[in-house]
């Protein structure tokens, strides 16, 4: 048999942020709990809306699921003496599992005979088991931040205020701080704030409905999408849909209610990004583009009730707006009054980091960086890049940048234009922040992607050198997004980008600021970029001993590791691959890392090792141009000839052999059959 189970707990406003994560972590925390107490369960829904979290299970068995043990105790020898009588390690097993001494049994493993007892546990009521479990959960449920309210010593997101706890449409009784458990949920704060009862999830969800409560995000998701999309048409328009908002908005309420405002035209001539900025992130208002793709001046804002008047509504959010813009229109005109590079002297004033130094140190640090790569890979856009670099923080002395951070780069950009700074440069300033967020958009040209690369690889360095390194989840500088986004752009614009001379130039221009040894520091940036990589590749699908071959066997040139990838996924793909690479993950165990002898045939005492030393020879010809212009693919397939060969080595020659010298010589040989691979992948990392 089986019955539904249904948790809710009813809260003060949970943060938007933190309702999707904790969705996610009462589901995985039930799961945990049912199967850890061997109780089968069906299909789980949840719930959520800023005042409560809620869980449906299906199926949830009645009883637990009957446990068959064999539970293994000490060896006999220890647990009986010689006569017989069990030891005090035979008593101990048999009173820590309940058990008589009678019931212990014997049987042979493979490291002697051991004690071990058959336990038969039977299920018990779920009914019985649920409410430890329940308060358990409440317990160890993670958020980012939490708190504790009253004198109770207990914390949550924020202070709880009822729960609902129900299974076959009983209550589970359990304490929480000064709560208990019982059948009665609550409408609407608002707009219908009494408590009504709960049967099942089906129930629930009608009468929440019916007390202006939708507790699916889902559904009211798909509500404000209908109605703003609605308003949108209405105004001659369409919607600048933005999902994340969306997602947001559907978080901050729980019965929307779309309401449109407009705000005066001689605002349009504000930037759009400032605009859609200041409409979303502080007031979180959609926004509406003409059939020209021009902002019109109208917002669509998301009530958390049925407004009476609506006008009231629409009126309140406007005055709102309407001083927002205004801020934003002083601040746009008094920061054309003076020129970005006029404020460049600000900047040491401005602190990037305690142990790093001001942002003009910075600024100067990869205005170098940028140079060196620009003279590499872009030799016709020095003096754009020039330019760009030393510009590229100004605009942190805005009064805009300063009022709403998130614009900088674009407001740095729009004053550069109307400076008349060449567009390239503006496109730069902006683009150099790119990508801001994974799989976002990478620089549009090489004058973009040097100065991001600069900009990103010496925040890096810097961090590392004073040992900001990331642990965990926590990144404050966000350095693995730089890496994947130094990667990206790597990849994306085909630069032969070497990591050991990037990493060495930007440490040897922090040197001064540095508290660990430069070698140090620098081989742990390589690695981290490396392990960047890794997850990198294997997440566009590439298999894991694929890519650690490749990168164990050369990691500088993420572009030329790319491409070797790619090879070797390739020609793994091939019906005769696995004893390919059986055979070389062979020669790879044998040798240990190769000698450095050279081979001498006059040693050889068989034709094997001769035809080996001969398809050495021949192929190394063939392979070596083939690698040295990063035709991998090609190579990999003169290399995959070799398998007949190595083969009939194995079949006809003892390695190891008794003399030393002819020992010797045959490791040589095969030391030059890995050779012929070396710098592409490191076969010993093949899973079998």
């Amino acid at each position: 048999m089986s019955a539904e189970l249904f948790f809710e707990i009813g809260t003060e406003e949970i943060p938007a942020g933190f309702l999707t994560v904790a969705r996610k972590d009462l589901e995985k925390l039930f799961r945990k709990e049912l199967e850890a107490a061997h109780i089968a369960f069906g299909s789980i829904h949840t719930f959520a809306t800023p005042r409560r979290l809620a869980i449906a299970i299906e199926n949830v068995a009645i009883e637990q699921e009957k446990q068959e043990l064999n539970v293994s105790g000490p060896p006999a020898k220890i647990a009986f003496d010689a006569d017989g009588n069990p030891t005090k390690a035979a008593i101990g097993f048999a009173k820590t599992n309940g058990v008589e001494i009678s019931d212990l049994q014997q049987k042979e493993t493979p490291k002697g005979i051991y004690l071990f007892i058959h336990k038969v546990i039977e299920g018990q009521p779920v009914a019985n088991i649920l409410p430890e479990m329940l308060p358990r959960i409440l317990n160890t449920l993670p958020f980012k931040k939490s708190m504790r309210w009253k004198d109770l010593d207990i914390r949550f997101a924020r202070p709880v205020h009822w729960l609902v706890a129900l299974f076959n449409g009983q209550v589970i009784p359990f304490s929480f701080g000064n709560l208990e458990s019982g059948n009665l949920s609550r409408g609407h704060r608002f707009m219908a704030p009494e408590v009504f009862p709960v049967t099942d999830v089906k129930n629930y969800i009608e009468e929440a409905e019916k007390h202006f409560v939708i507790p699916e995000p889902e559904k009211r998701k798909e509500i404000i999408a209908g109605e703003i999309r609605q308003i949108a048409e209405q105004l001659g328009g369409s919607l600048n849909v933005d999902e994340e908002l969306l997602d947001e908005v559907a978080h901050l309420v729980e019965f929307p209610s779309a309401v449109c405002g407009s705000f005066e035209e001689k605002y349009l001539e504000l930037p759009v990004e400032l605009l859609i900025t200041t409409m979303k992130e502080h007031q979180r208002y959609f926004t509406v583009s003409g059939t020209d793709g021009r902002l019109l001046p109208h917002f669509i804002t998301v009530a958390n009730t049925r407004a009476e008047d609506p006008d009231v509504v629409r009126r309140g959010n406007e005055r709102v707006i309407r001083a927002r813009l205004a801020d934003a229109m002083f601040f746009w005109k008094e920061d054309q009054k003076s020129r970005l590079e006029k404020r460049l002297d600000a900047l040491k004033n401005v602190v990037f980091q305690a142990k790093l130094g001001t942002s003009f140190e910075k600024v100067m640090r990869f205005r170098d960086l940028a140079l060196g790569l620009a003279r590499q890979f872009a030799p016709q856009s020095v003096e754009f890049v020039d330019r760009a670099a030393l510009l590229a923080k100004c605009d942190l002395e805005t009064q805009m940048v300063y009022e709403f951070p998130e614009l900088q780069g674009i407001m740095g950009r729009e004053y550069a234009l109307l400076q008349g700074e060449p567009p390239e440069v503006a496109k730069a300033i902006y683009e150099h922040y790119l990508p801001v967020q994974a799989g976002g958009d990478l620089p549009s040209d090489a004058i973009g992607s040097v100065l991001s690369i600069a900009d990103k690889i010496d925040t890096i360095c810097g961090c590392f050198g004073v040992g900001l390194i990331p642990t965990g989840t926590a990144d404050p500088f966000a350095l693995r997004r730089s890496a994947i986004g130094i990667l990206n752009i790597a990849l994306e614009n085909g630069l032969a980008l070497s990591l050991q001379s990037l990493v060495g130039h930007s440490l040897t221009l922090l040197k001064e600021k540095l508290t660990r040894p430069q070698e140090e520091v620098a081989n742990d940036v390589i690695e981290f970029i490396r392990q960047r990589f890794f997850h990198l590749l294997t997440s566009q699908g590439f298999a894991q001993d694929v890519v650690n071959a490749v990168l164990s066997a050369a990691f500088d040139e993420p572009l030329d590791a790319f491409k070797r990838v790619e090879a070797l996924a390739a020609i793994r793909e091939k019906e005769d691959f696995e004893p390919l690479a059986i055979a070389f993950k062979r020669v790879m165990n044998i040798i240990k890392g190769g000698v450095p002898d050279e081979v001498n045939a006059e040693l050889f005492t068989s034709d094997a090792e001769k035809l080996l030393n001969d398809a050495v020879a021949t192929t190394a010809t063939k392979v070596r141009p083939l690698k040295e212009a990063g035709d991998y693919g090609d190579a990999l397939e003169n290399i995959a000839a070799m398998r007949g060969p190595v083969d009939r080595f194995f079949e006809d020659v003892l390695v190891m052999d008794e003399d030393p010298r002819v020992r010797t010589n045959r490791l040589a040989l095969l030391t030059s059959v890995a050779g012929l691979f070396e710098g592409i992948a490191d076969f010993s990392k093949i899973a079998d």
